[in-house]
């Protein structure tokens, strides 16, 4: 049997693809049994199109969570082209924060999705990881944080962020965190004046 080449999707197909992700995430996360005729309605694309996207639900929400997720870490490097290495590990930490958010929404769907036997497992964090490691690495070169910080000691100092409603005023809750953790990893920076 010949494996099929991977070729890139047409332009509409990837429009229709992210259109249908972005109503998704809404939909599901109001109702994490939203069906998903009423997701292609809304993201103004036929059952047939959102099938051959995503053949079923569990397909769809851990595509949600992966995307999302990549979305974060792939952000991590368009930071460090625009923004000094501390700017960029703090904005990056209130993405991260949006996408805990988002996924604290899903929780229901992304239980549902892989709650069943034989269900495919929730992909896991490395690439937010990779992310954070990447940030904070450049921000301890550049003498703006305290040196040694590895993304393990990153991710058990942000945690609390997991902990947020969001459904309440998480947002502000989450600056004054993140800026918290910020003060901590500039204490004993060598570039610190």
């Amino acid at each position: 049997m010949q494996q099929k080449k991977h070729t890139p999707q047409r332009s509409d197909a990837q429009r229709n693809r992210e259109t249908i992700l972005e109503v998704a995430v809404a939909e599901l996360t109001r109702c994490a049994d939203t069906p998903l005729s009423v997701i292609a309605r809304k993201a103004g694309v036929g059952q047939g199109t959102f099938y051959r996207n995503f053949p079923n639900r569990e397909a769809l929400v851990l595509e949600i969570y992966r995307h999302e997720m990549q979305q974060v870490s792939d952000s991590a490097t368009e930071l460090l082209e625009c923004r000094s290495p501390d700017q960029a590990l703090r904005e990056w930490m209130d993405r991260l924060v949006r996408f805990a958010m988002t996924k604290a929404g899903l929780a229901d769907a992304i239980r549902q999705a892989t709650a069943a036997p034989g269900s495919p497992a929730k992909p896991g964090h490395t690439p937010l990881a990779s992310a954070a490691d990447l940030l904070l690495r450049a921000a301890e070169e550049a003498g703006a944080i305290r040196p040694g910080v590895s993304s393990d000691d990153f991710v058990l100092a942000i945690a609390g962020i997991w902990q947020l409603d969001p459904h309440g005023d998480w947002q502000s809750r989450a600056s004054r965190l993140l800026d918290l953790v910020m003060d901590g990893l500039r204490v004993g920076a060598p570039g610190r004046g």
